[in-house]
């Protein structure tokens, strides 16, 4: 009897196309799909969104195989919608699909497609999982399109999540997967590529979290590195580190925003020249091994999905988290997002930036 695996499909190519190179591996496929929260139409004349599950089932259907939608919305909205939105009123900037992967996907809907029968459990991320020369450690990899690696985003992966999943097109680029998606005549039934904030209605999470989370929009005072006022700004939730733009302030020179004080409600702005830093403090800590190692260790570090990495130092801290001691100054160092660090091709681990 050959292996079941219960592929995540998103309604998307990505998922529709490692479901049919797993069945042309003569496997046993089943797709499950995750029902989540998803916001309401602002306005009573607008539509709500299209459900990903009709994408999912028109794949499933061309494809041959069983789907179960399973409903995670309470799951989803408890754990990811409700951080979120902690998240910012904590003047952090989040990321949502680092704790949707961790918690949700590879958490709930893995669970659920154990108890369908599933053996192995495999999504679309353009990622590699493989078994270390020791035979019992399980690698993450990035995929070998460097425009579309995802390993970023699952750094938060343990050993038994890794040991149960398979990624499909972590051996293939984006432009190879559409052409065996158009060989498969999955053209035409996908969705759109979902967006990192898949939940918000249009996108925009200042609109979103002006809808649900009104109170951080209160405006404050913009002051300089010395305390002194120099602006007002609109609401903590308008900024982000590094941004230029939107803090109407005549100056000498451009400013940016350096800090984000939330019990002052205010930001701290400044020149070019006195942003960024070298270091930073990291938890929430996953190390891909299992354990953490006993010494500093040499790294590439990635601090957001799109950035590029710099070489680092990751120094374990007695209470788990970690001190990353950069080669350079880096000027998008925001606290919220996920610091991941790389050795070669392999993630070894990574957590979510504190200061």
């Amino acid at each position: 009897m050959s292996v079941r695996v219960a592929v995540a499909l998103s309604g998307g190519v990505d998922s529709a196309t490692a479901a049919a190179l797993l069945l042309q591996k003569g496997l046993t496929v089943i797709g499950v799909t995750m029902r989540i929260w998803h916001e309401p139409p602002p306005t009573s004349d607008i539509p709500p969104l299209p459900d990903p599950a009709v994408s999912a089932r028109r794949i499933a259907d061309k494809l041959g195989i069983p789907l179960y939608v399973i409903d995670v919305t309470e799951s989803f909205r408890r754990q990811v919608i409700e951080r979120f939105i902690a998240e910012y009123c904590a003047g952090r900037t989040p990321n949502p699909c680092l704790y949707c992967n961790r918690l949700v996907k590879f958490g709930d809907l893995l669970v659920h497609a154990q108890k369908l029968g599933a053996e192995r459990f495999a999504t679309g991320h353009y990622a590699r999982v493989r078994l270390a020369p020791d035979g019992q450690t399980w690698q993450l990899l990035k995929g070998i399109d460097p425009h579309k690696d995802q390993s970023y985003m699952l750094y938060v992966l343990r050993q038994h999540e890794l040991a149960l999943t398979m990624f499909p097109l972590g051996e293939l680029t984006k432009t190879r997967v559409r052409q065996i998606a158009a060989e498969c005549g999955l053209d035409g039934l996908h969705s759109p590529e979902s967006q990192d904030l898949c939940f918000v209605y249009d996108g925009n999470y200042r609109r979103f979290l002006q809808r649900y989370a009104p109170q951080i929009f209160k405006p404050g005072p913009i002051l300089d590195t010395n305390g002194r006022e120099i602006g007002q700004h609109k609401g903590l939730a308008w900024y982000t580190i590094g941004q230029r733009e939107g803090m109407g302030i005549a100056a000498a020179e451009a400013l940016y925003v350096l800090r984000i004080d939330v019990a002052h409600n205010a930001l701290i702005a400044g020149p070019k020249r006195e942003l960024g830093r070298d270091r930073l403090i990291a938890g929430e800590v996953n190390w891909i091994a299992g354990t953490p190692p006993t010494t500093a260790i040499t790294v590439e570090a990635k601090i957001r999905y799109r950035a590029r990495a710099v070489r680092a130092t990751v120094i374990p801290l007695s209470d788990g988290r970690v001190q990353v001691v950069l080669a350079e100054p880096l000027r998008d160092i925001t606290p919220g997002q996920g610091v991941v660090w790389y050795q070669d091709d392999m993630v070894l681990g990574g957590g979510i930036i504190e200061a």
